[in-house]
């Protein structure tokens, strides 16, 4: 097959399956890809020519975006053993590839304590502002998320997030019926109806309203800092991993979760040992 017919039926595959940043970041790799091996067929390109393209590629990118290009590639090649031709060879496989594109360095990000976070809330006086806040703190939503909340998607102690990251039609956020309760006088007292966005701010407005929170308190503050506290501060209470990647993060992987928790210090240690058995 030539590698003009493989990238086309590939990618007709992957927008007719895919979410659309998926999609977005094989076209970026596969149209490249094309571009350099056109007439060629797709058996032909040798372990050396596939090196080259990656190297120049992903020139100057970070690890992780080395390794999405490098995926993206190896996946296409394995689409095709196993639709349609079982005896080519995927170039990506070689040892110098996986040692090259290897995964990144896990990062442990600094986990921001409950007093601080509640003083962060208690500071910020603008009743839209705190909402944001409380529901990335307390409910776990990305900020994506809170920013396209509407009226409708208040449920009966849930929130229905539309469209979400997953790829799912929808997912359930569980959060306090004080803040639900809250959420609910707010869209009352503003009157916002149907379709209308609760919070009409657009993202980088609620990045810098975030990091003005943090500032109250002197810290530095992101909106997926608060995130990660949620996940945290559940976990050192005592809720099962499993609760707080399926339910709080709505993680599909146990180890996605595992990057959110913050680490555990000799003396944090110390005290939950003498709370089990001291």
């Amino acid at each position: 097959m030539k590698v003009l017919k493989a990238v086309e039926f590939h990618l007709q595959y992957q927008r007719a399956n895919s979410k659309e940043n998926s999609v977005k970041n094989c076209e970026f790799v596969l149209l490249r890809f094309r571009d350099s091996f056109s007439g060629r067929d797709l058996e032909s390109v040798t372990h050396e020519e596939t090196l080259e393209f990656l190297t120049t590629l992903t020139e100057g990118n970070k690890q992780a975006t080395k390794r999405n290009r490098y995926a993206v590639l190896s996946a296409f090649y394995n689409f095709f053993i196993v639709s349609s031709q079982p005896y080519l060879l995927n170039p990506c496989t070689s040892v110098i590839f996986k040692k090259i594109y290897r995964r990144p360095q896990i990062i442990q990000w600094k986990i921001i304590d409950k007093e601080t976070v509640d003083e962060i809330i208690f500071r910020t006086m603008n009743t839209r502002n705190r909402l944001v806040l409380e529901l990335m703190a307390r409910g776990g939503m990305r900020i994506g998320e809170v920013l396209k909340l509407t009226p409708a998607d208040i449920d009966d102690r849930k929130l229905i997030i539309q469209d979400p990251k997953s790829g799912k039609e929808s997912e359930a956020v569980y959060i306090p019926r004080k803040l639900q309760d809250r959420l609910k006088n707010y869209v009352k007292d503003k009157e916002i109806k149907l379709p209308k966005r609760i919070f009409p701010i657009s993202y980088n407005t609620a990045w810098k309203m975030v990091k003005n929170a943090g500032k109250l308190v002197g810290v530095v503050l992101r909106p997926h800092d608060l995130r990660r506290h949620a996940a945290t501060y559940a976990s050192r209470s005592g809720v099962p991993i499993e609760i707080i990647s399926k339910v709080i993060l709505r993680h599909a992987d146990l180890s996605t979760t595992q990057r959110y928790l913050g680490k555990v210090n000799e003396s944090e240690a110390i005290r939950w040992l003498e709370n089990l058995y001291g």
